[in-house]
């Protein structure tokens, strides 16, 4: 079984995904560019947007 995220995670990360084409499967990029993009001013919650953001992008690379 694997993490359950709150749905607010996963749909800033849907919506970061959709607008922003700079997102890759490397976590320090992706915690700069949500850093950048959002106003979200806890660490934690910049840091969990980007590693789901960073998950996706690998589990897409490997389909």
């Amino acid at each position: 079984m694997g993490t359950i995220k709150p749905a607010y995670i996963k749909k800033l990360s849907r919506e970061l995904m959709r607008e922003v084409d700079d997102l890759s499967d490397d976590f320090e990029a992706n915690k700069k560019i949500v850093a950048e993009y959002t106003n979200i001013e806890s660490k934690g919650v910049r840091n969990r947007i980007a590693g789901y953001i960073t998950h996706k992008n690998k589990v897409k690379d490997t389909i």
